[in-house]
């Protein structure tokens, strides 16, 4: 079978959908690799070493277009901000994060058109079996992790406790607001800098695995019984009860020295956790890093892929950090992603089995019909 990696268009992105250790493993088991030269660039990955495996490198992109039977990308389609389709040839099959709630509705039909089978990542179930597929969640513990490292950065204090001949310098609070993948991250990685750590989830069931990484767990006085989704993911309250947590958050968000926030709603604007309010309870230096950004934000003042100062606090409102650790992350998509193609294989061709959950929950496209995405209404707290 015939793998192309086109390497990716948004400027700002910088992982790529195939790393030469996992292509590796692709031309060991026949398949033909194509990809387009300095597509590992931004990963420290060079056409050599894609080259000594097996790959095979070309000029241009469209050529890989041209060669390939499946596509492997980062993000296309409704992933990116501007963008026109990319030069999918009939009957190709496309794997990536493609920004289904995004998609417009002439996107879908030249996909249908074409008869592209076109698989959005985003939309893995988060079940068992899929667990090794699940890209949301690789690139969420790359964000919490690199959350904590930039807030570190920015405040003007130390994050450990130090008792030194001058004086002992208090450890920093830092209070992280969502427990899915990313605040989990986000939480080991302030522990292990030496801060204390306090944290509030809106699903009361996440209250243990706050507790097991040594921070503090936040009980507000809110209703939560219908908090939890199925899926695992943190369910959309009506604005009634974001307003009543808001109240109830007010002191943490104040006594706090850096404030992750990371609840976002995939294909809606992200609820609003941190007031303007908020923020002018917080001392001056302070930090907030809204990894709900790219969805408007958590944080009122928040403003996408930007650095704003509010009253003395520095918010930073990151659009795409997986991509600033993008070796780190590169691997472990590629890795997601070949997972979740060895899904579609039997005898190592491409066999698309509707009837498969996992298949179900991410086909876009099939066989010129458009299908519709599954998954709504749901807080990704990754």
């Amino acid at each position: 079978m015939r793998i192309g990696v086109p390497g990716e268009t948004a400027a700002d992105e910088s992982r790529v959908a195939l790393v030469p250790p996992v292509a590796e493993k692709l031309v060991d088991r026949g398949h033909e690799v194509t990809l387009a030269a300095g597509a590992g660039t931004g990963t420290d990955w060079s056409d050599t070493q894609y080259s000594a495996v097996g790959c095979d490198v070309v000029e241009s992109r469209a050529e890989v277009f041209e060669r390939s039977e499946v596509v492997l990308q980062v993000r296309a389609l409704g992933s990116l901000p501007e963008t026109s389709i990319d030069p999918y040839r009939d009957g190709q099959t496309v794997i990536g994060l493609l920004g289904p709630y995004n998609i417009g509705d002439e996107t879908f039909e030249v996909l249908a058109e074409r008869r592209i089978s076109a698989f959005a990542l985003e939309l893995v179930p988060r079940t068992g079996r899929a667990q090794s597929m699940d890209v949301l969640t690789s690139m969420a513990s790359v964000a919490g992790y690199k959350s904590v490292v930039m807030g570190a950065d920015a405040l003007p204090s130390l994050f450990p406790m130090q008792m030194t001949a001058a004086g002992t310098v208090r450890p920093a609070d830092v209070f992280v607001v969502g427990a899915g993948v990313a605040g989990l991250q986000a939480i080991a990685t302030a522990k292990r800098l030496g801060a204390r750590v306090r944290a509030y989830d809106i699903r009361p069931a996440v209250k243990e695995e706050v507790e097991s990484l040594g921070a503090d767990f936040l009980e507000l006085d809110l209703e939560t019984a219908e908090t939890a989704a199925e899926s695992g993911y943190a369910r959309a309250q009506d604005e009634t009860f974001y307003r009543r947590q808001r109240e109830a958050m007010t002191a943490a968000v104040g006594n706090a020295d850096v404030v992750v926030t990371s609840a976002a709603v995939p294909g809606r604007t992200a609820p609003t956790l941190v007031t303007a309010e908020m923020i002018q309870g917080m001392d001056a230096g302070s930090v907030v890093v809204d990894l709900a950004a790219d969805g408007g934000g958590n944080c009122e003042p928040t403003r996408p892929g930007e650095t704003v100062e509010y009253d003395g606090v520095t918010i930073l409102g990151p659009t795409n950090l997986p991509a600033t650790v993008s070796h780190t992350a590169s691997r472990l998509f590629a890795n997601n992603a070949t997972n979740f193609l060895d899904n579609l294989l039997e005898d190592e061709q491409l066999s698309v089995d509707v009837t498969d959950e996992i298949v179900d929950a991410t086909l876009l496209t099939h066989e010129g019909t458009i299908r519709t995405p599954h998954r709504t209404g749901e807080i990704d707290a990754a």
